[in-house]
């Protein structure tokens, strides 16, 4: 793929996840505002285009060692492998990262106050993303995988209650920049997840599984974002032309 200040940055990152470790690099969003160009995304930074793009293009060049392709899996293989991988994770990590920031705010509010607010807006965080993936797996999800079924076996699609895909979907990725955007306050107020001079290990393990917690969320927005949900839009078009007057 040929990088440009034209390229969109989701499409670089779905072409070659490896990429998206420059994107980190200079804290460029490539998953909640992944429709962006790298024109764009320099402008918003106040880089120079062609640093960005030799970065980019060198970083290209590394081993693979083994990055999956995620864009060329099966539409319904990916749709189960979020579910399984990055929603089972969200569930499990919840509630340990919530006992950790209780601890942390109760031992040290009264000389790191934002703990308070990162606590905060992690339970924010946790509410918002399990209603968010529940409607996922019980609206979305099962609707991909029927559109895989009908591409398959030939055998029309029913219209779902919701008329296109585009409309979970336009719904998913404001929630998607919601979560985003409150990553980003969490992160501001960790000061990047560094732990202050007189951090405890509690400190130490809070913040070193937010970080985590934030990194695989970024992953699970760019498998959605940038590579699933455009995938269901197009396969949906495609079904329905293929069988347009049967069934639709």
């Amino acid at each position: 793929m040929k990088i440009t200040e034209k390229s969109n940055l989701g499409s670089i990152v779905a072409n070659d996840y490896r990429l998206a470790e420059v994107f980190k690099k200079y804290n460029i969003d490539f998953c909640c505002h992944g429709n962006r160009t790298i024109e764009d995304a320099c402008i918003q930074k106040g880089m120079q285009c062609p640093e960005l793009i030799r970065e980019l293009n060198a970083q290209s060049r590394k081993p693979d060692h083994g990055v999956p392709d995620y864009n060329r899996w099966p539409i319904d293989l990916l749709a189960e492998y979020i579910e399984k991988t990055h929603h089972r994770y969200v569930t499990e990590k919840i509630p340990v990262i919530q006992s950790y920031l209780s601890q942390l705010y109760k031992a040290h509010e009264d000389r790191h106050p934002e703990l308070f607010k990162i606590a905060e807006l992690f339970d924010e965080a946790a509410g918002e993303l399990s209603r968010h993936m529940k409607k996922e797996e019980l609206i979305l999800f099962p609707y991909i995988h029927n559109l895989a079924k009908a591409k398959d076996s030939g055998h029309a699609l029913n219209r779902p209650a919701f008329g296109s895909v585009e409309s979970p979907v336009r719904m998913m990725n404001q929630e998607h920049d919601a979560e985003g955007e409150r990553f980003r306050r969490i992160a501001q107020l960790c000061n990047n997840y560094t732990v202050p001079a007189d951090g405890c290990n509690t400190y130490k393990v809070a913040f070193a599984l937010l970080k985590e917690f934030e990194e695989d969320l970024h992953l699970h927005i760019h498998l959605e974002s940038n590579i699933l949900f455009p995938r269901a839009i197009e396969m949906e078009k495609a079904v329905i032309q293929t069988f347009s007057g049967a069934g639709l």
